[in-house]
């Protein structure tokens, strides 16, 4: 496949990112030391605050937005906030304090390789959808962009990034175009498509907003950010219009908003965590707030949907533009006997081996990394120690840190055309060469690019290099070249469930569009692997029990058979994955019987934990040859346990695309 929809804004001025950051032409932006780290801490103390404050709101408002009996208050985390004795993460700042962690570990530009190792360590349950589906696909082996790609996260579209990714711009003071383009790179991590445009719109801002207080002002330098025919940019412009439609009245715009973003919107796509639809929620709650921050932050909640997250990004917003100053005492020092912003505390209740630690320390190290970026983008501190001023240099480019990127391998079959592409536009900038390695016959490798159509079934490696002049970095790739695919030639498909319950799949808490879903089995060799219609669920009874799930072909001659190919679908919260996987054959007596030295590659997941289960993963079955009239995978498909009372007794079930079958 190519690599088309994992792409980034590639700008017309990419080469000027080697030429000597002098030569840009902007003015330089100065800053006293103290306000910089003033709006830093109001950035990340404002965050706490519309997380915290947001929580009891989050996916309560959807029919309706919420009662103007304002100011909402903490309610019930006031009693959390006493519990803890200071603020307690959350999904809003828990992944930004431990990119944090990972920016002083590696320095202000981490790689996506070190950003999935932390991933894969400290976040091991309590996330969701698009955070959830990249995560799987890590423990799977990919890394970002691929564990965004709109091909593999069936969640790409939803929320997750414009919540978790704020920390790249208040780095980033004043330096726009930097904030915007690596909001951007860090959004891919989870999504894909217009999925990231709120993220890229936020980062403008945020990087904006250490300069300037104009709420409109601020919409307007995000919306040169994005891409122009976007679809959030048209959004954006929308909320814009309706604001101006009913400038006092905030619940007829919101209205009209949730009509064409909610109601209307293609069920593909329709959830109440949309990243359209909840980016719209915060355009208007800024609108509508004119630059208070308690009128905004309760606007920001009654919005609705996924409340508490415009709530956070929103409030520290205000934070960058406002400092501390700006922030309401009440909200910050809740509780009596505080004397410092939630009590000079951040615990984490969240992430695995998190340390709890006190706010200004994340406020110090925050300002540090800040810093040592600026520095790095060819701005200086000038001044002497305790009037140090910072001058920054706006028009500092980012520049993706020069890496492999590894998602699926190509698909190769003998005869077949193939143009595939081991790059990104993120790191094709880079000089691509294969240094060793054996070709299969009829490919040729091109500066990144496999070509060609392979003659020979078989197995082959090559060992890849990317160079930026200085720096270089070298992967082994294997290549599996298939035979011809057995599968649309079969006479039967053999599984234990054919059709596809709806009765019982429209009683569940599912997180896809209802078109995702085929209705009967025969999908599975009709060589889709996404989109519309592309997965088969094994829904059975509404029963919470064991179940053995199998899937397979029958011939009505003799095959040959030694590999199988077994693609995925979506994985749901309350299961859809096998807990083992097995081949049998029909052996001449018609009985089903296992294969000899079967190996699975990748191994199923190593636990059957939810969170780690991979989205549209691909599994090849390899085993001693055997000539059948019948093969088929076999296993046992999970029980999982889901909050939601009607989910919760569900039976067993497994999710599958495509089942491919060759010599």
């Amino acid at each position: 496949m190519k690599r088309k929809n994992l792409h980034f804004r590639v700008q017309a001025t990419l080469l000027l990112m080697l030429f000597p950051f002098f030569l840009s032409a902007g003015k330089p932006l100065r800053i006293k030391k103290s306000d910089l780290r003033d709006k830093i801490e109001a950035a990340w103390v404002g965050q706490m605050i519309g997380n915290i404050y947001g929580l009891p709101h989050e996916n309560k408002y959807v029919n309706a937005p919420g009662p103007e009996n304002w100011p909402y208050g903490y309610t019930k985390n006031l009693d959390k906030l006493q519990k803890y004795d200071g603020a307690f993460s959350d999904d809003d700042t828990d992944l930004e304090y431990m990119y944090l962690l990972q920016m002083m570990k590696h320095g202000p530009e981490p790689t996506y390789a070190q950003l999935r190792d932390a991933w894969m360590y400290h976040i091991r349950d309590r996330v969701w959808l698009a955070n959830r589906g990249a995560l799987g696909l890590m423990h799977y082996g990919y890394t970002p962009p691929f564990t965004g790609s709109k091909e593999l996260n069936p969640h790409w579209y939803q929320i997750d990034p414009q919540l978790i990714n704020e920390i790249w711009a208040f780095t980033a003071p004043g330096m726009i175009k930097y904030a915007a383009d690596k909001s951007e790179w860090a959004a891919r991590i989870t999504s894909d498509d217009w999925g990231v445009e709120p993220t890229i719109h936020y980062g403008a801002m945020y990087a904006a907003a250490f300069f300037e207080k104009d709420i409109s002002k601020l919409i307007d330098i995000g919306l040169k950010s994005l891409p122009a025919d976007g679809r959030y940019a048209a959004t954006v412009k929308d909320m814009i219009s309706l604001h101006a439609k009913f400038p006092k009245d905030w619940k007829a715009a919101w209205q009209e908003m949730a009509q064409k973003y909610y109601i209307n919107e293609h069920d593909m796509t329709k959830t109440i965590w949309n990243a359209n639809l909840n980016g719209a929620c915060a355009i208007l709650a800024i609108l509508y707030g004119e630059g208070d921050f308690q009128r905004t932050l309760d606007l920001s909640c009654a919005m609705g949907f996924d409340a508490d997250n415009q709530a956070a990004t929103v409030a520290g917003l205000m934070g960058v533009m406002y400092g501390m100053k700006g922030l309401p005492e009440n909200l910050y020092l809740p509780v009596k006997g505080w004397t410092k912003p939630f009590n000079d505390k951040y615990i984490n209740i969240t992430r695995h081996d998190l340390p709890d630690t006190q706010i200004s320390t994340m406020v110090d190290n925050t300002l540090q990394q800040t810093i040592d970026l600026i520095v790095s983008k060819g701005g200086k501190v000038t001044g002497k120690p305790g009037s140090e001023v910072i001058v920054i240099n706006p028009d500092a480019d980012f520049r993706a840190p020069m890496e492999f990127y590894f998602g699926p391998d190509p698909v190769l079959e003998a005869g077949k055309a193939v143009d595939f592409s081991f790059y990104t536009p993120a790191n094709k900038i880079y000089n691509w060469s294969m240094i060793s390695g054996t070709l299969p016959a009829g490919l040729t490798f091109t500066n990144g690019r496999l070509t060609g159509t392979p003659v020979k079934a078989g197995d082959y490696s090559m060992v890849l290099q990317i160079s930026d002049g200085k720096a270089k970095q070298t992967r082994e790739f294997s290549l599996l070249v298939r035979g011809r695919n057995l599968a649309p030639l079969a006479d039967t498909i053999y599984s234990n469930v054919r059709k596809l319950n709806e009765k019982v799949l429209d009683s569940c808490w599912y997180t896809f569009g209802k078109s995702l879903y085929a209705k009967e089995i025969s999908v599975i060799n009709d060589g889709k692997t996404s989109g519309p219609g592309s997965v088969f669920y094994s829904l059975a009874a509404k029963a919470n029990i064991p179940k053995v799930d199998y899937y397979g072909y029958g011939w009505n001659e003799p095959q040959e058979v030694g590999m199988i190919v077994f693609n995925t679908g979506g994985m749901e919260e309350f299961g859809g994955w096998f807990t083992s996987l097995n081949v049998q054959y029909l052996n001449e007596a018609g009985r089903w019987v296992p294969v000899e030295k079967s190996i699975v590659n990748p191994p199923l997941p190593a636990s059957d934990i939810v969170f780690i289960q991979p989205h549209y993963a691909e599994y090849v079955l390899r085993f001693d040859p055997v000539k059948t009239k019948g093969i088929r995978i076999i296993g046992d498909a999970m029980v999982q346990s889901h909050w939601n009372k009607y989910t919760r007794n569900v039976s067993a079930f497994t999710s599958i695309t495509e089942l491919s079958v060759y010599p």
